[in-house]
């Protein structure tokens, strides 16, 4: 398999969301036919964790980037960039493979992020687990 392209809008997106803080989130999927990850969504900076949540499909692979901000211990404003990967058990083996196979090369391209998280599943994404990562990687 020679991978998956990632379309320019991708980079250029996460460049503003990590420059900027232009959005909160965005949520990517891979188009199969066209053998590339596109963005599906952007969230802006009013957005909530349940809508960023609430945007994955229960039954499909997806890759997202969260600005997560967050106040340390001794009461610093910090944030961290999360990598979702998305992978419902629900969703078909073919695209699990896909979204897994390609995962490395879309993080490379993606310069910045800090910390990665798989979920098959809301629990494990929620934002308990984002706050306990979030204040591991900054320690």
């Amino acid at each position: 398999m020679a991978g998956v392209h990632v379309n320019d809008d991708c980079k250029v997106a996460f460049m503003e969301m990590k420059a900027n803080k232009t959005y909160r989130y965005i949520l990517f999927k891979i188009d199969e036919k066209a053998q590339e990850v596109q963005i599906e969504r952007l969230g802006y900076p009013d957005e909530s964790y349940d809508d960023f949540t609430n945007s994955f499909p229960a039954n499909e692979c997806r890759y997202a980037i969260y600005d997560f901000d967050f106040t340390t211990e001794d009461v610093y404003q910090k944030s961290t960039i999360f990598f979702i990967a998305w992978s419902p058990d629900t969703s078909r083996v073919r695209s699990k493979m896909l979204y897994a196979s390609s995962k490395d090369k879309f993080r490379r391209e993606m310069a910045g992020i800090e910390v990665e998280l798989k979920a098959t599943n809301p629990s494990e994404m929620s934002l308990d687990i984002l706050k306990e990562r979030a204040r591991e990687h900054n320690h």
